[in-house]
């Protein structure tokens, strides 16, 4: 998780939207979606600009409003940043295209 992040002065009292969501995305399969990927996803992604007067209420309607295709695409191309996915063993090609 990012607590330098400008909302990060929040988090205590947003928690409980957050791991209502999570519950949501678990209800639809989506287990492996935590507490770090949605955090993730909203302080590098959705308030990558942050406003400087954000009120509590506009936090939770984005968290309560986050779409799990949209998450998991974040998370996707953040595993893809990191480097550890490459093409060059046969193995991993294979498990690719299962």
């Amino acid at each position: 998780m990012n607590p330098n992040h400008q909302y990060g002065r929040f988090y205590k009292q947003i928690k409980p939207a957050l791991v209502s969501k999570i519950e949501e995305f678990k209800i639809f399969g989506y287990e492996q979606v935590g507490e770090k990927e949605l955090w993730d996803y909203l302080t590098k992604k959705k308030w990558k600009k942050p406003k400087d007067e954000i009120q509590m209420y506009e936090l939770v309607a984005d968290i309560l409003s986050a779409k799990i295709g949209d998450v998991m695409n974040f998370t996707t191309v953040e595993a893809f940043k990191l480097g550890d996915f490459t093409m060059d063993d046969e193995e991993e090609r294979k498990e690719l295209l299962k």
